[in-house]
C-alpha cells in the first residue's frame, strides 16, 4: 500500500513539474533564435556604419534578410541539433505575437486606407490563384489532395493554411510535407527577388507593399519582403496579408465541404464552429490593439515600447524562418510538386504585379 501511495505521489510530482520541463526545453532554441536575430541586426548596423564612414554607396539590407540568410546557412550546413528544435519551433508564435503588437502602429483609419480597390484585388488574386493551381495540378497529374493543399497554401497564407486544411480534407502527411517544402522554399526566394523587381519598376511604397501582401505566401516572408522595401511598404504588406489570412476559415471550409461531398473527408456539422476553429486568432488580436491605439488608450511612450517589442518578436521570427527552411528536402519530394508550386508562384507573382501596377497607374491606389 505504501509503495503504491509513493508511486502515485511521485507520478503527481512529475506531472506538476511537466510544464517547467517543457519551458526549460525551449531555452536553447530561443537563445539560438536570439543569437541569429541579433547577428543579423549587428551585420546591418555594421555595414551601415562602414559604408557611411567610407562614403560607399551600398543598398541598405535590413536585419530581417541577414537573419534569414544566417538561419539558412546554419540549417543547411551543420544542421540543428535536437536540443534546439523545441525553441526554434516557437518562431510562428513570435510571428503572431509580433503582428498583434504591430497593431499599435495602425489606426483603424489605416485599415480603411487600404481601400476598396485593394480589397477587390485581394479577392481577384485569391480566386484566380486557386483556379490556376488546380489547372496546373491536373496538368502535372498530381494527387488531387496535394493539389488542393498547394492551391490553399499559395493562395491564402502558406504553411498555416496547409496545416489548417490537412485534417479538414483528410490529406496524407506526405502530401502536406510536399506542399510545405515547396511553399517554404519559394517563399525564401521571394525575399531576394521582390525588392529588386519593385525597385526596378519604381513601385510606390503602397503598390509594392500591396503586391508583397498579395503574392508572398507565408506571413513571415510577406512581412519581411515588405519591410525590406521600406517601413511604409511593410505596413501595407501586413495589412494586405492580414486580409488574406482572415479568409482562411472560409476557404478551408469550402474545401472540407467539397471533399466531404465526395466521401473523402469528415462531414462538417457545425459550420460556425468550424470557421471559428480555423480562423487565425492573431488577426483579432491585431484588430484589438489597433482599436485601442485608435481610441488613444496608449500613451506615446507606451506605443513606442510596444512597437519595439514587435521588432524583437520579428527578430526571433525571421531567424526561425531561415532555420526551418531545408533546401535539401525538396530533392526528396520529387520534382512535380515543386514544379507546380514554382510555376504557380511565378504566375501569382506576375498576375498580382500586373493587377497592382495597373490599379496604381490607372485607378490611383
Amino acid at each position: 500500500m505504501a509503495t503504491s501511495s509513493s508511486a502515485a505521489s511521485s507520478h503527481n510530482l512529475e506531472d506538476a513539474f511537466a510544464p517547467v520541463r517543457r519551458a526549460l526545453a525551449l531555452i536553447p532554441g530561443l537563445l539560438l533564435l536570439a543569437a541569429i536575430g541579433y547577428a543579423g541586426k549587428f551585420i546591418e548596423q555594421w555595414i551601415a556604419a562602414y559604408t557611411k564612414s567610407h562614403h560607399v554607396t551600398f543598398p541598405n539590407i535590413e536585419y530581417v534578410l541577414w537573419a534569414i540568410v544566417i538561419g539558412l546557412v546554419v540549417s543547411n550546413t551543420v544542421g540543428i541539433p535536437r536540443v534546439f528544435e523545441p525553441g526554434v519551433a516557437t518562431y510562428e508564435f513570435w510571428l503572431k505575437a509580433g503582428i498583434v503588437l504591430l497593431g499599435s502602429r495602425f489606426l483603424l483609419g489605416d485599415l480603411a486606407h487600404l481601400g476598396g480597390i485593394s480589397i477587390l484585388l485581394v479577392a481577384i488574386a485569391i480566386t484566380l490563384s486557386l483556379a490556376f493551381m488546380h489547372i496546373l495540378g491536373r496538368a502535372f497529374k498530381l494527387n488531387p489532395k496535394l493539389t488542393s493543399l498547394l492551391a490553399i497554401g499559395s493562395s491564402i497564407c502558406g504553411v498555416s493554411a496547409i496545416i489548417a486544411a490537412k485534417p479538414a480534407i483528410d490529406a496524407d502527411d506526405e502530401d502536406a510535407s510536399y506542399a510545405i517544402a515547396a511553399i517554404l522554399a519559394l517563399g525564401a526566394i521571394s525575399l531576394f527577388t521582390f525588392p529588386l523587381i519593385g525597385h526596378s519598376l519604381h513601385l510606390s511604397d503602397k503598390a509594392y507593399g500591396l503586391w508583397a501582401g498579395l503574392a508572398v505566401d507565408n506571413t513571415a516572408e510577406a512581412t519581411a519582403a515588405g519591410a525590406l522595401y521600406s517601413d511604409a511598404a511593410g505596413k501595407v504588406a501586413v495589412l494586405a496579408k492580414t486580409t488574406r489570412n482572415a479568409l482562411i476559415g472560409f476557404i478551408v471550409l469550402g474545401y472540407a465541404l467539397y471533399w466531404s461531398s465526395r466521401g473523402q473527408s469528415h462531414t462538417v456539422r457545425n459550420k460556425a464552429l468550424f470557421l471559428w476553429n480555423k480562423f487565425p486568432k492573431f488577426v483579432l488580436g491585431f484588430l484589438l490593439i489597433s482599436l485601442l491605439a485608435t481610441l488613444g488608450f496608449f500613451a506615446k511612450p507606451q506605443l513606442a515600447s510596444i512597437a519595439n517589442l514587435s521588432r524583437w518578436a520579428f527578430l526571433l521570427t525571421f531567424a526561425g524562418v531561415g532555420l526551418r527552411t531545408k533546401i535539401g528536402e525538396l530533392g526528396k519530394q520529387g520534382w512535380r510538386p515543386f514544379a507546380v508550386g514554382a510555376i504557380g508562384e511565378v504566375f501569382i507573382a506576375l498576375l498580382t504585379l500586373g493587377l497592382v501596377y495597373g490599379a496604381d497607374r490607372y485607378l490611383g491606389l
